[in-house]
Order: C-alpha cells, then sequence, then structure tokens
C-alpha cells in the first residue's frame, strides 16, 4: 500500500539525488547517484514504483536514459502526493523537517518502511 510517508520519501531521496546529478561535472558522482537510485527501486514500494514508472520497462536503471528517467520520476511523485492531496486521502504521521539542507539529505538507510525486501543497503556518498 502507498501511504503518505512513503510517496514523501520516495520524493525527498529522488528529489534530492536528482538535484545532484543534474548539477553534478563529476561522472564518478553520477554513476554513485545511478547505483543509489536503482538499488533503492529494487526495494521500493512495488505500487509506487508502478505509478511513477508508467510501465516502463528498467525505468531508473537504464544509463542511458537515466537523467530523464529521474525528472520524470520526480515530476511523477509531485502529481501524485498533489492527487493525494486533493483526494483527502493523505494520511500519514509525516511531518515537516525544520532542518538545514544538508541535513535533509537521505541515505538509502533511513528510506525503510516503504521497501519490499527486508535488506536495504546503506549507501553514502552518493
Amino acid at each position: 500500500m502507498m501511504n503518505k510517508d512513503c510517496i514523501e520519501t520516495a520524493y525527498a531521496f529522488l528529489h534530492q539525488k536528482r538535484n545532484v546529478y543534474i548539477h553534478s561535472s563529476l561522472e564518478w558522482q553520477k554513476d554513485d547517484i545511478e547505483y543509489a537510485i536503482a538499488t533503492y527501486v529494487d526495494s521500493m514500494n512495488g505500487e509506487l514504483y508502478e505509478a511513477i514508472s508508467g510501465g516502463q520497462a528498467d525505468f531508473l536503471r537504464d544509463h542511458r536514459r537515466f537523467r530523464e528517467d529521474i525528472t520524470q520520476a520526480v515530476e511523477r511523485l509531485e502529481e501524485v502526493m498533489e492527487q493525494r492531496e486533493q483526494s483527502g486521502a493523505c494520511t500519514g504521521s509525516a511531518k515537516p523537517r525544520q532542518e538545514s539542507t544538508k541535513t535533509q539529505m537521505l541515505e538509502v538507510s533511513e528510506v525503510r518502511g516503504c521497501e519490499s525486501s527486508s535488506e536495504t543497503p546503506n549507501i553514502k556518498d552518493a
């Protein structure tokens, strides 16, 4: 089931990684981000992944399309959040963070609760 926390966590993680990715000139950093996102997607809530991928095979896993995919994923998550808000389906216990931009950066290990598998690797520096 897609709950508010799951959607907002995925949005925060993907949004932050997208912003770093599109402004980075370091190929190793972009590769690390692609790896972190692909690993996250492997354990992502299936219903949420289907909603943002639109059924596209290898969404967020194809190096050649990654920049476009990550941008579309963030846009689609924004749409999902907006639709849920308008429909009154926003339930959950998420509280807005009042932290600086540096402390809002997430690690894959913080994304627990929205995955389908029990193992989520701890990927840092991506």
